[in-house]
């Protein structure tokens, strides 16, 4: 049995869930956001909470109930209180400046790495924390990622991108000989 499927998800005031088939639709203000089940779980919505039920009993619709339940608890966070994710430049000459929907990095290369972000995407650069903020879970991670790895930390000086509550494990240099 799915422990995260068995969980209702509560639906917060000023959020309207609809049920269209096998398409919810989540709406709050003038934002809309959509999770089509494709009919692999049996959803029903009630007063105040979404109750999702497996079609059937063997392994992989169980591992549907849980990951669509979940997917449907993200979309109503991000409609809430929204998702962010912090991001830390280090290394000598290593910078970062928004420029209307474009990120401008100088990681060390010989050119300056141009990053075309969402306009529903939100970010911010303070000395050398770039924080994205947005209501889509898995976009404001894929953008976090993607920044990332166009300069991933380094275990000697620990130059590079790195997520700020990532700990990177530092390896000692080389030693003198004999």
């Amino acid at each position: 049995m799915s422990r995260i499927g068995k969980q209702p998800v509560s639906i917060p005031a000023g959020i309207e869930v609809k049920l269209d088939g096998s398409v919810l639709t989540f709406k709050k203000g003038n934002v809309t956001k959509e999770l089509d089940t494709k009919d692999l779980v049996n959803v029903s919505v009630e007063k105040e909470e979404i109750v999702f039920a497996p079609k059937g009993d063997d392994r992989q619709d169980r591992a549907f109930w849980g990951t669509f339940r979940a997917l449907a608890q993200n979309i109503i966070v991000g409609l809430t209180d929204g998702y962010t994710r912090q991001l830390e430049i280090n290394g000598v000459g290593y910078k970062a400046a928004v420029k209307g929907n474009v990120l401008e990095l100088q990681l060390g290369h010989s050119h300056p790495i141009n990053y075309d972000f969402p306009k529903d995407v939100k970010i911010g650069v303070e000395k050398n924390i770039v924080t994205i903020s947005g209501d889509d879970k898995q976009v404001i991670g894929q953008i976090a990622a993607e920044i990332r790895s166009f300069r991933p930390p380094e275990p000697y000086k620990g130059k590079g991108v790195k997520y700020v509550e990532e700990h990177i494990i530092r390896k000692a240099g080389k030693t003198a000989g004999k």
